[in-house]
């Protein structure tokens, strides 16, 4: 397998810039995931290292070769769609096979890649099958296996499980994991579904209008947002997130003002952008919310909404300040509707942010 490496990658569509100085490196063997909204750029960052469309400026190397001018075909790569792009008239062994034999490969190295493949996704029952008759899961591992047998330096994959339902899709996102730790390959995966992102990569690329937001893993990207975007995007449910204003600084803490009834100090660093007065936006998870009694109360609202879902319950309600919060409690937590309810929360879990969207470092309490 490769490392993939990106210096300046800029994409221009026309007069339309679309991917804007991109500096990336995937190592040898990682799972990255290019994750954010629909039209981020995720797609076309992939495309352009598969060499389906091509970079405007910048340089793209694969195993240490530059690829910018270099064919699809001769760059180490294979990549598996989101539509499957199956060849309905030919059986499943026909599928996984047509690339070698256009590549004139011998067919004993054809016949043993083709069933060492179908082996390792489980599919050797379904070889003799045309696509008509295998399920949204099945042909989606023909696909894969398609991808297998080329034995590429790269996998390339774009939003490959957005056309299979809620629980096969939970199955997939088991099994590409399990694939990656088999095959020890080099894999970068496009989504715009977060909680794919967090539960199969190692390290994850934040996009937003074709720039990086944030790099890193699934966990430091959770709990050290740079930034309000990545904060809100990361996470399910999202981040709550309120207004108010610094009432007071110290050297390793800022204290939060909310509607001049509620003061919070939170342990980061100041900075150069923390001035007293300044209007900042607080940040904090659902989970990281609890129902507690009135004396440990922070916040306090009226439930309008709550939604079970077994082990777990969400409520969602409005502060006193009219503000709306989603909260994370036990599956087994009586709350109804048009209850009055009280919150706490610790500062540690807390994040602020600046009127640039920039977090405030988080210092150790």
């Amino acid at each position: 397998m490769a490392d993939v490496k990106m210096q300046s990658i800029y994409k221009q569509f026309g007069d339309t810039e679309v991917i804007h100085g991109v500096d990336l490196e995937v190592k040898d063997n990682e799972f990255v995931v290019f994750v954010g909204p629909s039209g981020c750029g995720k797609s076309t960052l992939l495309r352009l290292i598969a060499g389906l469309e091509d970079v405007t400026s910048g340089e793209i190397e694969i195993d240490g070769t530059q690829v910018n001018f270099l064919p699809p075909a001769k760059r180490g790569i294979a990549m598996v769609f989101q539509s499957y792009a199956l060849y309905p008239h030919m059986n499943v062994y026909q599928n996984m096979s047509f690339g070698l034999k256009l590549a004139k490969t011998d067919k004993q190295i054809v016949d043993q890649k083709v069933r060492e493949a179908a082996e390792v996704l489980q599919i050797t029952e379904l070889l003799e099958r045309k696509p008509k008759e295998l399920s949204g899961g099945q042909r989606q591992r023909v696909a894969i296996g398609r991808a297998i047998v080329r034995d590429p330096k790269v996998f390339l994959f774009d939003e490959p499980l957005s056309n299979l339902d809620a629980k096969l899709r939970v199955q997939m996102r088991i099994e590409l994991t399990k694939l990656h730790r088999e095959l020890n390959a080099t894999m970068i995966y496009v989504t715009h579904d977060q909680v794919e992102a967090m539960t199969m990569a190692d390290k994850i690329v934040v996009l937003r209008d074709g720039y990086v937001e944030q790099v890193g893993a699934p966990l430091d990207l959770y709990h050290n947002p740079a930034n309000l975007f990545v904060a809100g995007f990361i996470g399910s449910p999202s981040m709550n997130f309120m207004d108010g204003k610094i009432s007071g600084i110290s050297e390793k803490a800022v204290e939060f003002e909310i509607d001049q009834k509620l003061k919070i100090k939170i342990p980061c660093s100041p900075g150069d952008n923390a001035t007293t007065g300044n209007i900042v936006r607080f940040g904090v998870r659902p989970e990281h919310l609890e129902l507690t009694g009135e004396e440990n109360a922070k916040l306090r609202g009226e439930v309008f909404a709550v939604e079970r879902l077994g082990g777990e319950t969400y409520l969602y309600l409005r502060t006193e300040g009219d503000k709306e919060l989603t909260v994370h409690s036990p599956g087994d937590k009586m709350v109804h509707e048009g209850d009055q309810v009280s919150i706490g929360f610790s500062p540690d879990t807390c994040h602020l942010f600046d009127n640039q969207g920039q977090v405030f470092d988080k210092l150790a309490a």
